[in-house]
């Protein structure tokens, strides 16, 4: 069982994003061992450098890119406590104005790479272990704007929810986390605009935007073996986005 290892092993995808690099800082802080994947290699190789770190260079809307870097997690430690998915894209749009590509590009970022880290990670996880995906607070309620974000971080909870069903019996964990506005590189347009900001802020019930270690906390810790009894949760880390209207 996960609870057993002493020193567990996390594989990240994502891990030089926002949240991803937070998460992989937090992690390493509290003596995790690391196997990390993302697309631009020289940010992924100054963080594995930082981290002390495996890595392998990962497109994770590649399926076989996937399979190659949970195999790499395997040979590098030997064992594989828990993995999340950091892999994301930001697209505000109407339907009725977005594109075939920027609808097909959504989908891949955010449910293929989540979908393709699960099953690589599942076949791969022979004693029970944890899998933290990541969503959206649009993804929970109606935000005008958002329909192929909304429907790629929808799919996120549902593949949720039917594998934290299916492993289980395998001491398999599934979880996610549905942020709403995070500071970070991919929401930049939005971040470093005053106005959209202040706007952004005044949906969150909370009356500010969140930050990447917030959301990297609430994944560290369903990846935490010591909270092995929670599985076929969605966490909403968004500060009240989804389910509190401010006055």
């Amino acid at each position: 069982m996960t609870g057993s290892i002493t020193q567990p092993v996390y594989a990240i995808l994502g891990a030089t994003g926002g949240i991803g690099a937070a998460l992989c800082r937090r992690l390493a802080a509290q003596g995790a061992r690391l196997v990390i994947g993302a697309r631009d290699e020289d940010k992924l190789t100054a963080l594995a450098g930082e981290l002390n770190a495996a890595y392998l260079v990962t497109d994770a809307t590649q399926s076989e890119q996937v399979d190659a870097f949970i195999a790499h997690a395997i040979k590098s430690n030997g064992q594989l406590s828990g993995v999340a998915n950091c892999v994301g894209s930001l697209l505000l749009k109407p339907a009725h104005i977005t594109t075939n590509d920027e609808w097909d590009f959504t989908i891949r970022q955010n449910l293929n790479s989540a979908f393709y880290l699960l099953r690589a990670a599942t076949r791969a996880m022979k004693e029970g272990g944890s899998i933290v995906l990541l969503s959206s607070a649009a993804g929970r309620t109606g935000l005008a704007n958002h329909e192929a974000i909304a429907a790629a971080k929808a799919g996120v909870i549902g593949l949720t929810l039917s594998a934290a069903a299916s492993y289980a019996a395998r001491s398999i964990r599934v979880n996610c986390v549905a942020p709403g506005l995070v500071a970070t590189p991919l929401t930049s347009r939005i971040t470093g605009n005053e106005t959209a900001v202040k706007a952004s802020a005044a949906m969150h019930a909370l009356g500010r935007i969140g930050t990447p270690e917030e959301v990297a906390s609430a994944i560290a810790w369903f990846l935490d073996p010591a909270n092995s009894w929670v599985t076929g949760q969605v966490l909403g880390v968004d500060g009240g986005l989804a389910t509190v209207r401010p006055r």
